[in-house]
């Protein structure tokens, strides 16, 4: 559903009779929940505008009237339209908003670092029980000449003219359903609220290097391909002492030729001829523990499905494994000498009801083998 369509007092938690200090309360503790500098959550960004946008209309008396008499066809033919805003910071909002700030105090924008994204490749048998891995990849970090500053040690750092230090601007704009405010990042000073007059020789002034890390990535027995694995605060360095972004380790699981995974269960195939089949055989087998010998019964059929109960995949973050099917595929000859097929003719003449007798529950194990 569209965030137009969505009912304004249930993205803000709160009865359609709540007083706007309520509207107001349920609006800061959900800007707090949601706002990029706090949350992590894939859906923080879109929520937070909604959240946005249902305060813009719910507390002000001349738009919520018009909502809650004609909902948002009427607020559409009123002429409003949701504010495009751009909080770079909790406490920019805050005061964007309230007139005053979160944090205690206007000033520069702590912005956090940017995420990161790392590739690693791992083999089937070691996602099974787990490995230890160091990963390679670029971030930029804290400058150590100018300690993140961006200045040039012994240089001075004056406060931007143009936003007075806080590093955005908010303008004002009047409507027929009241008063909104739209913040954006000074132009003067790119959002720091600081004029750097000679910048650090080391980072040109943007207070980060880049450098090559190295990080020992512990990924759990069980991870599936293509599973990402987050390390907190290990990304890009943030701006003014702003927090560090995180890593996002995305695992490569390469196929394996002897088995094929479905969810935490394991498939093999075991081929055996049709002496072996008829008589029975050991056959040994690869299995993730190493090869273990596998006992087939006289008269096993192609198609069959031997199960090794809790010889798969680890549950990830859980107890207990999957299982590993053993598909038995019986070879038919393709090139027979003289003397084998008189041996197979003579072989055939001694066939009785019995020889092919099916066993019961047959059709059951047929039918397993096709799921």
């Amino acid at each position: 559903m569209a965030t137009s369509e969505r009912d304004y007092y249930e993205l803000l938690g709160v009865s359609r009779d709540a007083s706007e200090a309520d509207v107001k309360s349920a609006f800061r503790r959900l800007a707090r929940e949601l706002h990029p500098d706090v949350s992590d959550a894939p859906d923080a960004h879109e929520r937070f505008r909604e959240v946005v946008e249902a305060y813009e209309v719910l507390s002000k008396s001349e738009t919520r009237e018009l909502y809650d008499r004609y909902g948002h066809a009427g607020l559409r033919g009123g002429g409003f339209r949701p504010g495009q805003f751009d909080f770079g910071s909790l406490s920019d909002l805050f005061s964007a908003f309230f007139g005053d700030d979160l944090l205690g105090g206007r000033g520069q924008t702590r912005a956090r670092g940017a995420d990161l994204a790392a590739l690693v490749e791992i083999e089937l048998v070691e996602a099974a029980k787990g490995i230890t891995r160091e990963v390679p990849f670029d971030v930029a970090v804290v400058c150590s000449r100018c300690g993140g500053d961006g200045a040039e040690p012994g240089s001075d750092v004056t406060t931007c003219p143009t936003c007075a230090g806080a590093g955005r601007l908010q303008r004002v704009s009047r409507t027929v359903f009241g008063e909104f405010v739209q913040t954006q990042a000074c132009p003067a000073c790119s959002g720091s609220g600081r004029i750097v007059a000679h910048p650090c020789t080391a980072c040109s002034g943007g207070g980060r290097v880049v450098e090559e890390r190295r990080l020992e990535v512990v990924i759990p027995p069980g991870i599936h391909d293509g599973q990402r694995i987050r390390i907190s605060g290990e990304g890009h360095a943030g701006m003014l002492g702003g927090r560090a972004g995180d890593v996002y380790v995305q695992v490569h699981v390469k196929p394996d030729e002897r088995f094929v995974r479905e969810g935490n269960d394991l498939f093999s195939t075991v081929d055996l001829t049709i002496t072996q089949a008829a008589l029975g055989t050991t056959m040994a087998i690869p299995t993730l523990d190493g090869e273990e010998e596998l006992e087939l019964s006289p008269g096993t059929q192609p198609g069959e499905i031997v199960v090794l109960r809790g010889r798969g995949m680890p549950v990830l973050q859980g107890f207990g494994r999957g299982d590993h099917r053993v598909l038995v595929n019986v070879l038919v000859p393709r090139h027979l000498t003289d003397e084998q097929r008189r041996l197979l003719a003579e072989f055939d003449s001694h066939v009785d009801e019995r020889t092919y007798k099916p066993d019961e529950g047959f059709f059951e194990k047929l039918k397993s083998a096709f799921r």
